[in-house]
């Protein structure tokens, strides 16, 4: 199959690896010095277990070089895709399955799903509603991804742990695609649960996200950390009790007690989230699509926010403080 990663960071890398590993036509469209290191010797996954494999794939930062694809997966962050998504299209045939691996709410959220907000577009994850424009919703299979990688060095990923994903139609109905992207993923080593119901599911991740994440950038605390310190560990609980009212008002049921929800972020243990990795790295952060969009919900639900809009506020500070000054915050040990 030909397989086109547009975006093979930490988890498009963990996936192109995968699937190359199984003998795919995979591509994998990065830039800068993770571009040249992977042109120069491949991409390298190192796994759990400190097992490394390089694999030589096409690497590239110009989409309309690839050509049509059988399977596109946007690895890129929410807050990217915007600027690719007419290049996207090139990538795209008649029979083109498109995979969305971004955290957060995706930009097709509102998208055949029914009801009084069918078709809005969230200006948080889609200013302007350009992607919408670029991406045709009809071959979009959404996905949440569950592993934690990071670039250990240019053209090296690391897996760190997990290998779930659950990947469902935008509208919750069962396919023929669905089922082959369910395999193929099966047999590059993830387990993969199909979702009759993406949006709750997401909503699950994102309890999570929309409030670890934030503290974490704000803090330079890990998970463990968050969880164990009285006053944080309150916070988290306050921003959750909001966001879990949002989801309620959009119809989502949450299978998990917030207090489980917890539990399972603080067993994660001494993990940087990875808004506080990019922050130490001087990334770009990706607020917008894992609190914005939740304040933007809110507005649109009617559910006051006061201590998300509080904490949203103060990254959102340091995100544009990082961006002016071209810097990057990092606690170093003394001496």
């Amino acid at each position: 199959m030909k397989i086109c990663v547009v975006g093979a960071g930490a988890i498009g890398g963990l996936v192109a690896a995968r699937l190359a590993a199984q003998g795919h036509e995979v591509s994998v469209v990065v830039r800068g010095p993770h571009l040249a290191a992977i042109r120069a010797r491949g991409l390298t996954l190192r796994e759990v277990d400190g097992t490394e494999h390089a694999f030589q794939l096409r690497a590239t930062d110009r989409m309309t070089e690839l050509g049509q694809q059988d399977l596109v997966v946007i690895g890129l962050k929410a807050h990217q895709v915007g600027g690719v998504a007419a290049e996207i299209r090139s990538l795209c045939g008649p029979a083109t399955t498109v995979v969305t691996a971004q955290n957060g709410i995706p930009w097709w959220y509102f998208f055949k799903v029914g009801g009084s907000h069918q078709g809005t577009v969230l200006e948080s994850v889609d200013p302007g509603g350009v992607v919408a424009k670029n991406i045709d919703v009809d071959r979009v299979l959404g996905s949440i991804v569950y592993p934690a990688a990071e670039i250990a060095a240019p053209g090296i990923v690391r897996h760190v742990e997990g290998d779930r994903i659950s990947l469902g139609e935008v509208d919750n109905s069962d396919s023929e695609r669905l089922r082959v992207t369910a395999k193929l993923l099966r047999d590059a080593g993830f387990k993969v649960r199909i979702s009759t119901d993406l949006r709750s599911e997401i909503w699950v991740k994102l309890w999570g996200n929309c409030t670890f994440n934030p503290i974490s950038a704000l803090t330079q605390a890990t998970l463990v950390d968050i969880c164990q310190f009285p006053p944080t560990r309150a916070l988290a609980e306050r921003m959750m009790r909001e966001a879990e009212a949002i989801g309620e008002k959009l119809g989502v049921r949450f299978p998990v007690s917030l207090e489980k929800r917890i539990a399972g972020a603080e067993a994660v243990g001494k993990h940087k989230t990875s808004m506080l990795q990019d922050v130490e790295t001087g990334r770009p952060l990706e607020l917008d699509a894992l609190v914005g969009s939740v304040l933007e919900l809110g507005r649109i639900t009617g559910v006051p926010t006061p201590n998300l809009t509080a904490v949203h506020a103060c990254t959102a500070l340091l995100a544009r403080t990082l961006r002016e000054e071209n810097g990057r915050l990092r606690i170093e040990p003394l001496g």
